[in-house]
């Protein structure tokens, strides 16, 4: 299996959240959901689940280097 991230970066927050999370993609799913409801008070549903999975990157594409904010989807 190869491993992802899921990148806070990517999406404006009132926290200004920079956390990327690195790993399985189970781990890493299970991880940016808790994230979304403990930090960004989303509601930790399989709908929310599904478009943490969806938004899912490679690791080999993570950088260091600052992001531009993406459209939050849907």
């Amino acid at each position: 299996m190869s491993r992802v991230m899921a990148d806070c970066r990517r999406f404006p927050s009132e926290s200004n959240c920079s956390l990327t999370i690195i790993g399985e993609e189970d781990e890493v799913l299970r991880a940016a959901a808790e994230h979304a409801s403990s930090v960004h008070g989303h509601e930790n549903t399989p709908e929310l689940q599904q478009e943490i999975r969806e938004l899912l990157e490679p690791a080999e594409a993570y950088s260091n280097a600052p992001r531009e904010h993406e459209a939050m989807p849907g």
